[in-house]
């Protein structure tokens, strides 16, 4: 008899949201509108992190109506309707500044609860330095595998969402064949309504690949399934052109089990710095040419200040501190009279090739210059 499967409703939490306590801000980001929140509920020992961040346009919207659909309904939503509160704060010519309060349907703002947070999720959520570590795969062994392997975030909830435990109803595409199937999904950065701003997961049915480390050309199938599938299933349900797409993988990524990014090329989504993301495009190239690349490849990561794992990097090179340039630097060593020639050069070639050095450092004298000048 197979296992009772849990039911894929939405469940009621285990916190009531009014009730948060603050204990600090973690970040204000003015830029895209979000704020990243520490406290507690109930159980002051829990942290517990609340993000608060402002939906995004959409453009249904701002639509507005013909009088002769003003009679209709149901009206839409709309920015532009009777119910919009209007603050003047100034008009000078034709320039004029408001404060509006829409619609209360179109005043709601996206939250984001993690409760129990680990100190992983607070660092994560955290204003902090950055710094750019750039691992060979030997550093990938000695450092990074060994910590990752002991100190990674729980993978409980992705396998609740492979073997259709929770979140069943956000599933949008499934693929399940064991060895290149996945499932596509909302991710928790995306409201699940503007397709403006569309954030899918791909997250891959394997669970012996935890990043881009561990692939290899026998994956090949998987990556080209995961990227035309990933299309299709998209095109389908949101009617956005494939074209119009982005897909790429985080390194490091936020949880060890290998999964693609999905958003639209003209937003400006969440780790997309040159840093940070490998496209899923360039990922195929890449095995394609050379199947063990990312067993042989030295990849670059950021790791924030306070990360146990930048600790153990500062221990095998300087990295938060770098020294100064100064009396101690290395000073090129003096020939001496009888050294032997460089390059294996005699005397008159070093001399005839430092000559050529000169000459083309030179920039070309003008016709009057050149009359002047010395002849050697």
């Amino acid at each position: 008899m197979t296992e009772p499967v849990e039911s894929s409703e939405v469940k009621s939490p285990s916190y009531e949201l009014s009730k948060f306590r603050l204990k600090r801000i973690l970040t204000n980001n003015t830029v895209r509108k979000s704020i990243s929140l520490l406290g507690t509920f109930d159980d002051p020992a829990d942290d517990a992190i609340v993000v608060l961040e402002k939906n995004a346009y959409r453009e249904s919207e701002v639509a507005t109506e013909s009088p002769s659909e003003e009679s209709e309904s149901p009206k839409k939503p709309s920015y532009f309707s009777a119910d919009l509160k209007v603050d003047t704060e100034f008009v000078n010519n034709i320039y004029g500044s408001y404060q509006v309060v829409p619609s209360r349907d179109l005043c709601g703002v996206k939250c984001t609860v993690i409760y129990p947070a680990t100190e992983k999720h607070i660092e994560k959520y955290s204003v902090c330095q950055k710094y750019l570590i750039r691992e060979t795969p030997d550093l990938y062994q000695r450092i990074t595998l060994p910590y990752l392997t002991s100190s990674q975030f729980s993978l409980e909830w992705v396998y609740n969402i492979l073997e259709h435990k929770q979140e069943k109803e956000r599933i949008v595409f499934e693929d399940k064949d064991p060895e290149t199937g996945f499932i596509l999904l909302p991710d928790l950065k995306w409201d699940g309504r503007n397709i403006e701003s569309l954030y899918l997961l791909g997250i891959v049915h394997k669970h012996d690949i935890k990043s881009l480390r561990d692939l290899n050309g026998s994956h090949l199938d998987l990556l080209r399934n995961l990227r035309q599938s990933s299309k299709d299933a998209i095109s389908k349900s949101y009617g956005i052109n494939p074209n119009q797409l982005r897909m790429y993988f985080h390194y490091q990524p936020s949880f060890y089990h290998l999964h693609v990014h999905i958003n639209p090329v003209r937003n400006d989504a969440p780790g997309i710095w040159c840093e940070k993301s490998h496209m899923l495009d360039t990922v195929i190239n890449n095995l394609e040419l050379m199947p063990d690349y990312y067993q042989r490849a030295t990849l670059p990561f950021v790791l924030y200040e306070g990360n146990k794992l930048l600790d153990l990097y500062e221990q095998e090179q300087p990295i938060r501190v770098v020294p100064a340039l100064g009396d101690d630097r290395e000073q090129p060593e003096k020939e001496s009279a009888d050294a032997e020639p460089a390059d294996g050069f005699s005397d008159e070639e070093q001399e005839e090739r430092q000559c050529k050095r000169i000459k083309l450092a030179t920039p070309e004298p003008t016709e009057a210059e050149a009359t002047i000048q010395a002849c050697a």
